[in-house]
């Protein structure tokens, strides 16, 4: 049965953007001089800008205000977004339950900025649309507040609605959030207690009853 509403993770989820978000901080960290760490993705994937930032200035030296730091990031990050590609099948999926008139959100621990620049760049972009950015809330996933204020927007009680998302992060959100929670990791991984563990748009478009 096809749930009242679906509410998406950006990054990773909807977009092949992690690349690029690696990409932009490995970028930022040498030109501050740090050697990017080899477990960096593991460390920062579903991770909000501001605990990334407190562990690069706790674990290895990072000094630059954070302002001035994310800036330099985002500068890095922005002209590469112009080039991001949607994760395959998972546009597709968006837009056929948008045409069942299931309800819909964009739920991201990125940066307004963020969120309104990679979904852009792939066209997903219209009037109505319900997002939610790190910038929207008071705390980040994986603390429950993102997926329940899209409900909010949504209208829709959290129980009816589906979490999709491809970090640990994110996935610990949606089930703190009380929703059916699918967790869609980029590479084979064991997932929380609680999530629907998937490996494909097919799995996906058969979860959600399609």
């Amino acid at each position: 049965m096809t749930p009242k509403a679906v509410f998406w993770d950006m990054d990773g989820t909807l977009v092949d953007s992690e690349p690029l978000h690696e990409a932009a901080l490995v970028a930022a960290l040498r030109s501050v001089g740090i050697a990017p760490p080899v477990d960096l993705h593991e460390r920062v994937l579903g991770v909000a800008a501001w605990p990334v930032y407190e562990m690069l200035r706790n674990t290895f030296g990072l000094d630059l205000p954070f302002d001035d730091w994310i800036v330099r990031k985002y500068d890095h990050y922005l002209p590469m977004a112009e080039t991001l590609k949607p994760r395959p099948g998972a546009i597709e999926v968006f837009n056929e339950l948008r045409a069942l008139g299931v309800e819909q959100a964009v739920v991201s621990n990125s940066d307004r900025l963020i969120v309104d620049a990679n979904l852009s760049a792939v066209g997903l972009i219209y009037p109505g649309m319900h997002t939610v950015s790190r910038n929207d809330v008071r705390q980040g996933k994986p603390h429950a507040e993102p997926f329940l204020r899209a409900a909010y927007l949504a209208g829709v009680d959290p129980a009816d609605a589906v979490a999709v998302d491809d970090s640990r992060t994110g996935a610990m959100a949606g089930l703190a959030a009380g929703m059916k929670t699918i967790f869609w990791p980029e590479a084979p991984m064991e997932g929380p207690p609680g999530a629907i563990v998937i490996g494909s748009a097919d799995e996906l478009r058969q979860t959600l009853g399609l």
